[in-house]
């Protein structure tokens, strides 16, 4: 094997294959988050991940953890997040399932780990620990190797399930009555469908680090385009969410001769084109 051949395998393909899951994965789980607590601007951080994801990651390099250790460290910290929300709102509220205390225990969680991550930049050494954390949490693609396709192990069936169960998420938005009279066992979808998403947003953020604004701005993009039915707006999410992120990332290495983290790229973009999509959106999901 050539070295042409060599870069592609190694470099080119991985990167490419990551670019695509580390977007489409938090491009699902904002759509179904929006379609869950029936509001458009939630975004997949709704419920502390991406915080908790940046502090395990910042952990994970604090304590010097290979690169593997760092993905390890940010997806365990995704999944306490959750688990801690998933717990407050149990103590919380004698139903377990009630949308605004489950909203408000996740921005107390966030809140909480972001702070956290404050307290690990304030102790991190200067020299070393604190530009690693900078970066990281800034997301950027850069080190992709060929062995962070082992994480395709873990998205491709988390997102399969996702997939096959998203009829229910047109169903559980109608509302909670509503979806017990149409014979849906409302408890276990939505746990379901809310720990899918948020292992899928875990395991985009311990690869590439927090890269915003694509779940928030593609489902609407795709609610545009396909309407708001999930059988189609999930795959739709799924589809543009991989396809922008590439786009981004080779756009940009097309035109600066430096690594831009995508997390600033993605900002820039993201957020005068929601600016659009208010603008121009009709009645609908977006008031």
């Amino acid at each position: 094997m050539d070295q042409a051949q060599l870069a592609l395998v190694r470099v080119w393909l991985p990167r490419v294959i990551i670019a695509m899951m580390v977007e489409a994965a938090p491009a699902m789980s904002g759509a179904v988050f929006q379609g869950l607590f029936k509001n458009p601007v939630v975004s997949p951080n709704i419920l502390g991940t991406t915080s908790g994801a940046s502090f395990g990651a910042a952990l994970g390099i604090m304590v010097g953890a290979a690169a593997v250790g760092i993905q390890l460290f940010a997806f365990l910290g995704g999944l306490v997040a959750v688990l801690l929300v998933a717990g407050m709102n149990a103590a919380v509220s004698k139903r377990a399932q009630s949308i605004a205390t489950l909203i408000l225990c996740g921005m107390l969680v966030s809140s909480l780990f972001s702070a956290l991550v404050s307290l690990l930049n304030f102790v991190a050494d200067t020299e070393t620990q604190l530009p690693a954390i900078t970066f990281w949490l800034m997301g950027s693609l850069a080190g992709t190797m060929l062995s962070d396709l082992s994480m395709l192990y873990l998205f491709l069936p988390v997102a399969g399930l996702l997939l096959a169960v998203r009829w229910k998420v047109n169903l559980l938005a109608l509302g909670d009555d509503e979806a017990r009279m149409l014979g849906v066992n409302v408890r276990f979808y939505r746990w379901l469908i809310i720990g899918c998403a948020t292992l899928l947003t875990s395991l985009s953020v311990s690869v590439a680090g927090a890269i915003g604004w694509v779940g928030l701005v593609v489902p609407h993009l795709a609610r545009m385009l396909v309407g708001p039915n999930y059988g189609r707006l999930l795959p739709a999410s799924l589809s543009l969410g991989a396809s922008f992120l590439l786009v981004v990332d080779t756009v940009a290495r097309m035109l600066f001769t430096v690594e831009v983290p995508l997390g600033i790229l993605t900002a820039i973009i993201g957020a005068p084109f929601f600016f659009i999509l208010l603008l121009r959106a009709k009645k609908g999901f977006i008031s």
